[in-house]
């Protein structure tokens, strides 16, 4: 008999902000099956249940740990529900509709060599608490190394995330728009059009790749930069939809094909909805924290079940809660009335909701009048890839007991530290005003780096001179 106790612990496989990540070559049939044998056992003294969900997004590894899981599923003696490529909201959406538990195999927007896997409980995603809960649990199980080939795909998560929107918008909300859909390899390449064109919209799909690209919302690249200007003025769109890729976090570019930051597309959803309470990671845009319009915005560390777990808190004095993240990543804590008919809560990240509520707020002045009317705060991030977590964790520490010689060190000792952040990461307020955020990934050997100023110069001046000089910091 295995122990999934102790085949997580030699995997190397590790929760992050957003589900457990690591190399493909981790991926074993056996630490598949301890995840997912964990997992279930872990859940089901609280819940009962006698089906499992599953789906994947498009990288070369997810149909094998797809099917190592599935297998250990029915080890459980439970029935698996195959879903296919999918984006991670349309699994979560369904299979809390059907009160059953889900796994999605999916490594987002990290490079194809990685890949991970996403926990739902029948009522959504999983806590931190659920993830210490796995890796302390001691499943008992045997594997078969004669994996199961064939996946018999179910509609039903696909069938039901487009009838979420179209059961709920008008058809002819998007009716007149021109809508870009940059596919690539997004999970939901294959619904976006489906769902927008029942909207009303003239849909335009561009790009479509049939090798795995890692699209990083909050860390968008000069390439992409470039395409979205040359198809918005090619196509005459007004608007570019596009996701990472499972399809949680959205990428969105204006009439102009200027691509929004995800905090702001955020910000946007919630005031075209009437949002009362927001949680949001420490790392948004502090436009959000300082407008009037919400009656609470509470800060949370980066990393949905942070957003999730406040929402509890928000519950108790609010009705209409929400969050989003500074990749865009909407998660709908309550249920709420549009058009007279109630949308329901999905407490995890969803691309499409907050593009669908853009364009309803845009729809007779545009998207880029939208953003324009907004505090003109302006934030910019990136990061270095392949640079230790480790490394990342010690420079930060050794920051925090003298701060202002990092400043020194990173090329801005001529301001002081006017507030210093430790919610997640080292964010630090100087006395021009201006904001630098440093921050280890969570999801991989990262460091990420966040800025704040008045302008876009600026702030992209500040990640990167930050991110050039605190590669040498450890020296000293």
């Amino acid at each position: 008999m295995l122990s999934s106790l102790d085949i997580i612990k030699i995997s190397g496989i590790q929760f992050g902000t957003s589900g457990a990540r690591g190399l493909v070559t981790q991926f074993t049939n056996e630490s598949c099956a301890a995840f997912t044998h964990a997992f279930i056992n872990s859940i089901k003294n609280k819940f009962e249940f006698d089906k499992v969900a599953i789906a994947i997004d498009n990288r070369p590894s997810s149909e094998f740990i797809a099917t190592a899981c599935l297998n250990a599923i029915k080890q459980q003696g439970m029935e698996p529900l195959y879903y296919g490529v999918v984006p991670t909201p349309a699994l979560a959406h369904t299979a809390m509709k059907n009160n059953i538990p889900s796994i999605m195999v999916t490594g987002s927007h990290i490079p194809f060599d990685r890949n991970g896997l996403k926990f739902y409980r029948p009522d959504g995603e999983i806590t931190k608490i659920d993830e210490v809960e796995i890796l302390n649990n001691n499943s008992q199980f045997q594997i078969s190394n004669k994996l199961s080939s064939t996946l018999l795909i179910n509609s039903l998560a696909t069938d039901e995330y487009i009838n979420r929107y179209t059961s709920i918008f008008d058809e002819t909300l998007l009716a007149g728009k021109r809508i870009g859909i940059y596919e690539h390899s997004s999970a939901g390449r294959d619904i976006y059009s489906i769902l927008f064109k029942k909207l009303g919209a003239d849909v335009v799909c561009l790009e479509r790749s049939n090798h795995f690209v890692p699209i990083d919302t909050e860390a968008v690249s000069e390439e992409d930069k470039n395409k979205a200007k040359l198809w918005s003025e090619q196509y005459k769109l007004d608007a570019i939809f596009s996701t990472d890729g499972d399809g949680d976090r959205p990428l969105v570019a204006d009439e102009n094909g200027e691509w929004l930051r995800g905090d702001i597309l955020g910000l946007l959803c919630a005031l075209e909805m009437g949002i009362e309470a927001l949680a949001i990671p420490v790392s948004c845009n502090t436009v959000i924290s300082f407008h009037d319009a919400f009656k609470c915005v509470k800060q949370t560390k980066i990393g949905s079940p942070y957003v999730i777990e406040a929402f509890s808190d928000l519950a108790k004095d609010y009705r209409k809660i929400a969050g989003f993240e500074a990749n865009g990543g909407f998660l709908l804590g309550s249920n709420i009335e549009i058009n007279g008919k109630q949308l329901s809560a999905l407490p995890t990240r969803d691309a499409v909701l907050p593009f669908l509520m853009l364009l309803s707020a845009a729809k007779d002045k545009g998207i880029a009048k939208l953003v324009a009317a907004l505090p003109q705060r302006i934030t910019f991030s990136d990061r270095i890839q392949n640079f230790a977590t480790e490394k990342s964790k010690s420079i930060l520490e050794k920051a925090k007991e003298n701060p202002q010689h990092l400043l020194q060190h990173l090329g801005f000792g001529d301001e002081q530290l006017l507030d210093l952040n430790t919610i997640d990461g080292l964010r630090m307020t100087l006395s021009n005003g201006n904001i630098i955020h440093l921050r280890p990934s969570g999801n991989a050997p990262e460091l990420r780096c966040y800025a704040e100023a008045n302008d876009h110069q600026t702030a992209q001046l500040i990640v990167q001179l930050s991110l050039k000089n605190i590669q040498t910091f450890s020296e000293f």
